[in-house]
């Protein structure tokens, strides 16, 4: 019976030592906590939802009105959607400089909403993945 209540103790502890973890974490002022915030600053109220809720958010490109959509990463990460929605193809748009994925994201919603064919100018295509 010591031993049951001595480990329960115990897994209170480990418990909230990691809540304890997670919120310095979240409150860290690493580069790649300052960019993540940068970027949800930038975002719009319907951006922000979509990239809370599913890691990624829609922009309309400034010159075609194309819908692209961004995810979560430094490269690889945009795609070109369909009318209805569907990936059609890929861009890698990556800054010329070594940046953390907000900074990234941010600098590829910013390109493609003000100077699209610029931007894709210069980035490699690619096949879109499948569904």
């Amino acid at each position: 019976m010591f031993w049951l209540g001595r480990q329960a103790s115990e897994c209170e502890w480990r418990a909230r030592a990691v809540v304890g973890l997670f919120r310095s974490a979240r409150n860290a002022n690493t580069p790649e906590v300052r960019g993540l915030r940068l970027l949800r600053s930038w975002l719009s109220p319907a951006q922000l939802a979509q990239f809370d809720a599913k890691g990624h958010f829609d922009v309309v490109g400034g010159e075609s009105g194309k819908k692209y959509r961004i995810k979560f990463g430094i490269c690889a990460n945009v795609l070109e959607l369909s009318e209805d929605g569907t990936p059609k193809v890929g861009w890698c748009v990556v800054p010329d400089c070594c940046l953390v994925a907000g900074d990234v994201m941010l600098a590829q919603k910013i390109a493609l909403e003000t100077f699209e064919s610029a931007a894709l100018a210069k980035a490699n295509k690619f096949g879109a993945p499948a569904r």
